[in-house]
């Protein structure tokens, strides 16, 4: 095995890898720029990475008078990551690339509930593992709905798994061998979108999440704020009805209990436009066929969610607003009434902030866990910790030729 650059360069020299992924074939002077190093630093690390078989050359760049410069890619067997989502019910999972690109997914039941959920977690992580490509396996992320310490340490406080003090990272540590980092699963879509999503192109941005709640992720200069305990972004549980319904967190009349999707169906229910054992896809539906009840349940949430967010958007002043989640199979109809509302509860200054909503699969936010791993050789302030230090030096071990293993 290689691992030759130490220091500064084993950060630059994942970051290389990490870039090629996140933004695809580059010239050696494109990745120079974009690092902030020098041209001879990144010729020095190109060279070794082309011997370890971490990168080729592909193409020419467009030449604009000068000689071609040739682009580089990466080699898929660098490595993979793990995403893995929890639910109250269900894990899913996803094996990605260094790019992002999804190559294997897979979904099954899980009781959060169980006296031995932390033994039986660990067994199918290393079941998906065992089942995959071969490729070495850079990192586990894990995303949950609810409070992480830290994404190196990985304790968890959830309301909606019922969980305190839920030692997830040091379990799967301990029974998989592998760096481990765990997130909340909006922070987790936030630090997705900043790879490889519309975030790309901002600095500052929001994303927003419509679904069974709704949540909030904030990326500041590029950084995904955590807060004091890593609870940042709780936007489904801003106190908003005095006395309202009981919410998932003890309190009274949050957000998440006006236009969560139990509200959405309750309201719809109540109000006939579907049967009584019918759900969010039925009203869907509905609002789709036309039906004027229907569409106006989803624009009176919009109004709700406009003004909610719009206070956020005076505070923090991003660049853009990126909406993801199961809800946005209905955003049209959110839409009715959101835009009239944001637009008019906005400063003047602030009128024109780009709402943008992004494609959503089952798998998403798995694929926003695997983020949590290709992320690290991007980590300045140093969030993912000592297990972000692993994943990097992972990146720049070699595999042995002929080994097909997850490099546990």
């Amino acid at each position: 095995m290689a691992t030759r650059s130490t220091g500064r360069t084993d950060v630059t020299r994942s970051a290389i890898l990490a870039r090629l992924g996140a933004q695809g074939p580059a010239s050696r002077a494109d990745l120079a720029r974009a690092l902030d190093v020098s041209p001879a630093l990144i010729t020095q690390l190109v060279k070794e990475l082309i011997a370890d078989g971490l990168v080729d050359e592909r193409e020419h760049s467009p030449s604009q008078g000068g000689r071609p410069a040739r682009r580089l890619g990466l080699v898929s067997s660098a490595g993979h990551a793990v995403g893995l989502k929890i639910a109250p019910d269900h894990l899913a999972f996803v094996e990605v690339e260094l790019d992002g690109t999804v190559i294997r997914s897979a979904q099954e039941p899980f009781d959060a509930s169980s006296a031995t959920l932390l033994e039986g977690l660990g067994h199918a992580v290393e079941g998906f593992i065992d089942g995959g490509s071969g490729v070495p396996i850079l990192g586990i992320g894990v995303a949950i709905p609810g409070t992480v310490d830290a994404q190196g340490s990985g304790i968890v406080d959830s309301y909606q798994l019922d969980w305190n003090d839920m030692p997830i990272g040091p379990t799967l540590r301990r029974m998989l061998g592998l760096p481990v980092l765990v997130e909340n699963n909006v922070n987790a879509l936030a630090m997705a979108e900043r790879l490889f999503g519309i975030g790309r192109n901002h600095a500052t941005f929001l994303t927003l999440t419509i679904g069974t709640g709704v949540g909030l992720g904030l990326v500041m200069d590029g950084v995904v704020l955590r807060g004091g305990s890593g609870g940042a972004g709780e936007i489904g549980h801003v106190p908003l009805v005095a006395d309202g319904v009981l919410c998932s967190c003890g309190n009274h009349g949050c957000l998440e209990t006006v236009i969560g999707q139990a509200s959405l169906e309750r309201r719809a229910r109540d109000a006939a436009v579907i049967p009584q054992r019918a759900g969010i896809a039925a009203l869907t539906r509905a609002a789709d066929d036309g039906d004027g009840r229907a569409q106006e349940i989803f624009s009176d949430a919009g109004r709700v969610l406009a003004r909610v967010l719009a206070g956020v958007v005076q505070v923090f002043d991003p660049e853009s607003v990126i909406v993801l989640g199961e809800g946005t199979a209905a955003w049209k109809h959110w839409a009715s009434g959101f835009e009239p509302e944001f637009r008019a509860t906005l400063l003047p200054s602030r009128r024109g902030v780009p709402v943008e909503v992004e494609t959503w699969t089952d798998e998403s936010w798995a694929q926003g866990a695997a983020a949590l791993v290709l992320s690290t050789p991007f980590d300045a302030v140093g969030l993912a910790g000592e297990q972000g230090r692993l994943v990097r030096s992972r990146l720049s071990v070699v595999p042995k030729p002929g080994v097909q293993s997850h490099g546990r």
